[in-house]
């Protein structure tokens, strides 16, 4: 049987095959979300990823946070809790020799407690789906955004903004809805969310 994979769209690392292991509720980020995803900060941030800080609260496959790392983003963490997937986490970022990303293994929570004081400009949360994560981290995500970071996240659903943040970009592929939010106190006019579905 072929072993499933996922590819690295851009940068440096572009191409690079990250396997997907066989575990419950490990849904790596596709492709084409990736893509679209690194489209919006590419806007929102003028195309400069290497002095930013990004914070990948579910790593799952590193999908997401080896992309980061790949465009240039000076550093990546990762926090994950299942063994298999830190194995192959560490696995690829020694192959790589991806020395900008660090890996945490252990609970979200615990470790957003951990970092509270180490401001980032990203935070990706792609939890598994229908263990009410989201509602869970909201609160305690403002403890590790800079002012003018960014949160990404994906969800089952769509999602309204939270209290203090505004909704940048959302759009959907398939069943998955995936957002972008920033703090409400650094709104800027010129910034409208569209809800485009894309396929993938």
């Amino acid at each position: 049987m072929k072993k499933h994979v996922v590819r690295i769209v851009g940068g440096d690392y572009r191409k690079t095959p990250i396997p997907v292991i066989d575990a419950a509720g490990l849904r790596p980020t596709p492709d084409r979300v990736r893509e679209t995803l690194f489209n919006w900060l590419h806007h929102f941030w003028g195309g400069e990823f290497s002095d930013k800080r990004v914070l990948d609260l579910f790593a799952g496959t590193g999908a997401l946070g080896f992309e980061a790392a790949s465009r240039g983003v000076a550093h990546v963490q990762m926090v994950e809790s299942h063994p298999p997937a830190i194995a192959a986490l560490r696995a690829l970022r020694n192959r790589l020799g991806a020395l900008q990303v660090r890996i945490h293994a252990g609970d979200a929570r615990q470790i957003l407690e951990r970092l509270n004081d180490t401001p980032f400009d990203l935070v990706m949360l792609d939890p598994p789906f229908g263990q009410g994560w989201i509602e869970a981290l909201w609160s305690r995500i403002p403890s590790v955004l800079s002012p003018d970071g960014l949160l990404y996240i994906e969800s089952e659903a769509s999602l309204e903004a939270p209290d203090g943040f505004e909704l940048l970009r959302k759009s959907r592929a398939g069943h998955v809805h995936f957002h972008l939010f920033r703090f409400a106190a650094t709104q800027k006019t010129d910034n409208n969310p569209s809800d485009t579905p894309i396929s993938i």
